[in-house]
């Protein structure tokens, strides 16, 4: 926790991967090392979910809740403890708001500092969280023509193929644009290759029915919030 992830336990983790023997700081013998890396995960906490939600209420909202106050309390309570949140706090960056899909390489969530009271933005990855959220065995992933593309199997064994892309500015890839990415790397709908196929932002990509009556391809925009709100 705090510092002594970053000053402690990191660099225990690089030196014991790094040799077995250490003295004086230095290692005794690398026989024993191995050509490593690890990644490091850092989860959302709940100060930082608290954090990031921002309550909206419209001022037909509000005034519709005071002649609640005044008419039916009850009521008014029920709203507050059953829906309020729920209600007034959609689109906020905790609960996934859906202009993350639009440049996945861009959300980002206000982390605490450690001093009471201050944040500041840190960049959440949305590729290795859906991999998360989607139980993916990674095996490949490269980008090239703007898309990153991540390859793997699911929990079900099936072959699965994820595609990322910026749908705004300068370096957006748009519907055709995907298409013709697509025919160049040869990948096909129809064909027996992916199990199941991912794709952020509107496309016009061909579609399966597969035998358990679900599409092939599958949005990320649905998928990811399902998935990060299942029970």
């Amino acid at each position: 926790m705090g510092e002594h992830f970053d000053t402690v336990l990191v660099p225990r983790l690089k030196k014991v991967i790094y040799a077995k023997d250490w003295k004086d700081g230095k290692p005794v013998s690398r026989d024993s090392g191995v050509s490593h890396c690890f990644k490091v995960l850092r989860l959302e906490s709940y100060e930082d979910t608290l954090n990031n939600l921002r309550l909206h209420r419209s001022p037909e909202q509000q005034t519709t809740l005071d002649e609640l106050d005044l008419t039916h309390p009850d009521a008014a309570e029920d709203y507050r403890l059953g829906y309020m949140l729920d209600l007034e706090s959609a689109g906020s960056a905790s609960l996934l708001s859906t202009a993350a899909f639009t440049d996945p390489w861009s959300y980002t969530l206000d982390v605490a500092t450690g001093t009471a009271g201050e944040t500041r933005p840190v960049n959440v990855d949305l590729v290795e969280t859906f991999n998360w959220l989607l139980g993916l065995t990674v095996t490949s992933q490269a980008r090239s023509g703007g898309v990153l593309w991540v390859e793997g199997t699911n929990p079900q064994g099936e072959k699965v193929l994820i595609l990322w892309r910026k749908l705004t500015g300068p370096d957006a890839v748009d519907s055709p644009a995907l298409n013709a990415w697509c025919q160049k790397l040869k990948v096909s709908v129809p064909d027996g290759e992916y199990a199941l196929i991912y794709v952020n932002g509107d496309h016009h990509l061909d579609n399966l029915r597969r035998p358990d009556q679900t599409w092939k391809v599958r949005l990320i925009d649905e998928e990811f919030p399902r998935l990060m709100f299942a029970d």
